[in-house]
Order: C-alpha cells, then structure tokens, then sequence
C-alpha cells in the first residue's frame, strides 16, 4: 500500500496556468522542508525539468549535462511522467509509488484540460484517469481573467462531470484586482468546492517559450533558478498551503506495488565487465526518461553521460550509444562545429555498435540538418518545417534490431517541427499502425533511430536487448 500524501494540480484547459501552479507549489513545500514528488500527467519532457528543480531545495540541483536524475532514495528527486498511453494504466500505479518512495507529499501536473486523453480513446491519458487510478484529489487551476460569477457554473460542470474524479479546491489565478477575487469568491461561495489559492495577472515563471513549448532548464539554470525563487514566494503568498496539504493528506491508501527496474542482469556484468552506455544530455539534447537510465543500469550498463556541444570524445570505452530527444534544431551550427565528437559517433556507428536514437538523435545522425553537416551515420537530410507534428502512434518493429525483435508492439509520442527525408531507410524501425499506416525510421547495422519517442518502462526488454548487444 502507499500511503504518500498526493494532489493532482489540473485545468479546464491548457493555459490556465497549471505548470505555474504545480511547479511553484513543489518549489514552495520543498523550502518548507517537505521531501517533494513531482510527477506529470503525459509524454511531456520539459515541464519535468522544471519540477526537478523546483524540489531540489536543499540539495545539489541535477547536472545540464547529463543523465537524468537519481534513483529514488539518493539525490534530488527527478521529474517523472504518469503515461497512461505509453505505459498503461495498470502501471500509473507502480510507477507513481517507485516516484514517490519515501517522499512527503507528491505533486502531479495535469495535461491540457482535466478530462482531454488520446484522441477518439475517451479518458484514456486523460489527467482524470490518472486522478482516479492514484485516487488523489484534483486541485483545479482556473483562468479567471475574463469572467466573474460564470466561474460557479464552470466549477461546478467539471466537479459533477465525473463522480469518481474529486475536485477538492479550486486556485483562481490571472485574478485582476481585489475587487474581481471578492466577486470570484461570492460566486464560489455555495458550490462546495473551497477556494484555496488566488495568484495575480502576472507571468509568474518568467519562462520564455519556443517552437515546441518552454525553453528546457538546462540552457537557462541561472534564470530559471531565479525564477523559481519568485514563484516559490508568490505562490506561497497566494495560496493556502496547510489547507492544501491537508487535502493532499486526505488521500486513501493506494493498492500498488512500486515498479522496480528488475531486469535480470547480462551475464557476466559485474563491476568490471559492465558495458559502458553513453547517454546523450546537455543543452541540445534534454529530453529523456528516469526510468531509462534505471533500466539500463538494472540490465548491466554503466550509463555515463556526455555532451555533444561540448565533449570532443565519447566515454572512455563506449560500447553502445543513446540520443534521445531535445533540441538540436536550435543548437545545428555548434553541433556541426564539433567535428572530432561528429566522427568519433560515426565511427562507432559504422563499426556496428549498439545506437538507439529518438527524434533529435534521429537528426543528429543524419547527413544535415538545416544543411549544416551532422555525423553522416543515416543517408538523409533533416530541416527546419512550419508544419507540427504532435501526437501518440501504435507502431511494430519492422525487423529485428539493436532494440526490438521483429513483430514487437509498442506505443510511442510524436513531437517535433522538423521533417526528415526520407522518412524511413530501407530497413524502417517502426511500421506505424495508428493513426495512418507508415513505415518510419532507420535500422542500419547496429542503429535504430526514428522520430518516435517510447517509454521503456512499458516495453523493459527493450533495455536489456540493448545492452546484451553492447556486452556482445
């Protein structure tokens, strides 16, 4: 059973200020000396990024260059995400309880509207399916910048809408003067559902934004540190924060079992003989799973990380090579620029060893991008497009590869502004089923990249047939 006290912070719809919120409280709680959870509803890489450091209060904030937090237990707390799509919504259970152990209070932010899942799929992914399989109270963040007494009747359709979802307090934010908070609050009075914060018109995480939503903590520490002080102060100013965490303490026992990355280790992966992993971090390259890491220690990997805007050589002794996600697109020029660590990838590509790359690793293996040259590993061309790409794909492994056996089911997350051509080699990695039939991605030797970004607690195998290729 976990008895973790837990808040799910949701909006009726995207903008309302949900990250603002759910960030500021776990910054707010955490220098109140609380052991702060931060979790996130959907495949969202970013938003974890500033949850990890609004808990790293009073410990060593997670480097920009590399990996993706600590193990549960030691260090500051990584972001972790709640994918009831990838992952399935018997595992939001497990994977909330590994987050969460030993931790004070857990903080959840909710994704796009409270009741918006995956397309045509009703709830599923939905922050109220994950609300209900945590069975924590939803606290709901309402824009009230353009209404007065109509935020009764919108309070009142999403707490009755779903029986089982319970919303335990409302924050109003975007407020304009105190004159609009006592007509706010006269129109809440009677519906049973407390007000328990009230922020101000005012950009409270001072964040700038991109092609693809926030600009990540890792290129802008300095001021996002700076920021989240801020935050912290108004937030705390602005809410009732023992009123929350006394609903958040209200939450029954949740029936799970903390999700362990089990694997049974290669063999022979004893302290001497693991297989060295580089994994792929600092500013171009942020987008990333804990529980990968996790996996691919728990198979007999040392994970060590680099920089490819900075580190002119991989690890000593790389045997195997993961690229995940972020934003080579913004960094193209100094990426090209580091021709010595552009070979040294290529090198080991083309001597067949393990490389598993999602969407950015995608573009940094190809021959371009935007027509600066990149490592040459894929015969394709990558640029810069208007049109995005968002959205969850069911896909099969077309052939055997460094990552999965032919036939091997997975559902992943599209998201990127780019365009790849062509979109898969002969070998494809994926034949996506859903929505459209395509093939899409490379399998070339010992590489399996594609724009599809998968969460491998869903599909463990998948770690451990890479690192049984990188003792091989």
């Amino acid at each position: 059973m976990v008895n973790v006290p837990r808040l799910v912070v949701a909006a009726p719809s995207s903008g309302s200020g949900k990250t603002t919120v759910a960030t500021g409280l776990m910054a707010a709680f955490s220098e109140r000396g609380l052991a702060v959870s931060p979790h996130k509803v959907g495949p969202d890489y970013i938003d974890p990024g500033y949850h990890a450091l609004a808990v790293a209060s009073g410990s060593p904030v997670p480097s920009a260059s590399g990996g993706s937090g600590a193990t549960t237990g030691s260090g500051p707390r990584p972001g972790r995400n709640l994918d009831a799509y990838m992952c399935g919504p018997g595992l939001i259970g497990p994977l909330f309880a590994h987050g969460a152990a030993g931790a004070d209070l857990a903080v959840v932010e909710g994704v796009m509207g409270l009741y918006d899942g995956a397309s045509g799929q009703g709830e599923l992914a939905s922050t109220a399916q994950v609300s209900k399989l945590l069975r924590a109270p939803v606290v709901l963040v309402v824009d009230a910048s353009s209404q007065s007494r109509s935020v009764a009747a919108l309070v009142h359709g999403f707490a009755s809408w779903d029986p089982e979802v319970r919303i335990g307090g409302v924050i109003l934010n975007k407020v304009a003067t105190d004159r609009h908070e006592r007509l706010l609050r006269d129109a809440l009075d009677g519906s049973g559902v407390p007000v328990l914060g009230v922020l101000r018109r005012t950009d409270l995480l001072g964040t700038p934004s991109r092609h693809l939503g926030l600009v990540p903590v890792a290129e802008r520490h300095t001021d996002a540190v700076r920021s989240m002080r801020a935050l912290a102060d108004r937030v705390r100013a602005g809410c009732d924060l023992p009123a929350l965490l006394a609903l958040a303490r209200s939450a029954p026992p949740l029936d799970a079992v903390a999700w362990q990355p089990g694997i049974e280790p290669i063999a022979g992966a004893d302290r001497a003989g693991r297989p060295v992993v580089a994994v792929a971090g600092g500013s171009a390259f942020t987008f990333s799973y804990a529980e990968h890491t996790e996996l691919l220690t728990a198979a007999g990997a040392e994970v060590v990380p680099f920089d490819p805007l900075r580190d002119e050589r991989l690890p000593e002794g790389t045997k195997g090579l993961v690229i995940g996600g972020g934003f080579p697109e913004v960094y193209a020029p100094e990426l090209s620029a580091n021709e010595p660590l552009r070979a040294a990838v290529a090198k080991l590509a083309h001597a067949g060893a393990p490389v598993a790359a999602e969407c950015a690793g995608l573009l940094y293996l190809a021959r371009s991008l935007d027509e600066k040259p990149m490592c040459g590993v894929l015969d394709a061309d990558a640029r810069m497009s208007e049109r995005l790409t968002l959205g969850y794909r069911e896909a099969v492994a077309v052939g055997d590869s460094t990552l999965a056996a032919a036939g091997t089911r997975v559902r992943g997350h599209e998201f990127h502004r780019t365009v790849l051509e062509p979109a898969a080699g002969p070998e494809a990695a994926w034949g996506v089923v859903h929505p459209a039939r395509r093939l899409e991605g490379f399998v070339r030797g010992g590489v399996h990249a594609s724009y599809l970004h998968t969460h491998w607690a869903a599909t463990p195998r998948m770690a451990r047939r890479f690192v049984e290729r990188c003792a091989a």
